[in-house]
């Protein structure tokens, strides 16, 4: 029990440490809000969910969000707050989905639900702190709800599903070599669909992503 709680805090650390090494790669997504950018530092704390269950989530997102606000962060306590409830909506809702559905339709059910979770919780947020941290009045808020923060978070949704798609089987494998995570009970074989769907995903969001820019 006592080396299998040390394997657990080690992967809890290691993913957060991963998680706040990708929140420097911030991409903006809209252009009409320059302020709101994509980091991947959502599919490390995913991955680390399904792994360790949506508690875990939620402790890798609270302590990667509270090392970005005290070093990198520019946004306060706001943004930290935004920053934490944008990857547990995300990260709690798909681990708790999977935990309950250990497998390929578990996965994919949990990234769906996860990805409306986020999207409304963000809506809900932006509107109640928005005004504060931008200086603008509610109602101007309101009106930026549906054509920039809606899309935003669906973008950010989905290249949060695509991404821990194709990146979960990998990691897992190359964890289980280390021994930090348990092998496979049974053999699960291929999961080409698996890839097709994250790689079907993240090709949509990408290409959507060019159509908002104007590029195509």
């Amino acid at each position: 029990m006592k080396k299998t709680n040390v394997k657990k805090m080690v992967l809890l650390a290691m993913l957060s440490a991963v998680a706040y090494l990708l929140s420097f790669l911030k991409t903006p997504l809209i252009p009409a809000a320059p302020f709101l950018s994509y980091e991947p530092m959502d599919v490390a704390i995913t991955i680390g969910g399904f792994l360790l269950g949506p508690i875990s989530a939620c402790i890798i997102a609270l302590v990667a969000a509270l090392i970005e606000a005290l070093t990198i962060g520019d946004t306060g306590i706001i943004g930290f707050i935004m920053n934490f409830l944008s990857s547990a909506s995300f990260a709690c809702t798909a681990a708790y989905v999977y935990k309950k559905k250990r497998d390929v339709f578990g996965a994919v059910t949990g990234l769906l639900l996860s990805s409306v979770a986020m999207i409304l919780v963000m809506l809900l947020w932006n509107w109640l702190i928005t005004p504060l941290y931008m200086g603008v009045s509610r109602p101007a808020v309101v009106s930026m709800l549906l054509p920039v923060f809606l899309p935003f978070n669906a973008l950010k949704a989905g290249f949060n599903s695509a991404l821990t798609l194709l990146l979960y089987k990998p990691l897992v494998s190359a964890l289980r070599k280390t021994g930090l995570v348990p092998k496979a009970s049974t053999k699960s074989g291929a999961k080409w669909g698996i890839y097709l769907l994250g790689a079907g995903l993240l090709l949509t969001c990408i290409l959507l992503l060019l159509v908002l820019r104007g590029i195509i």
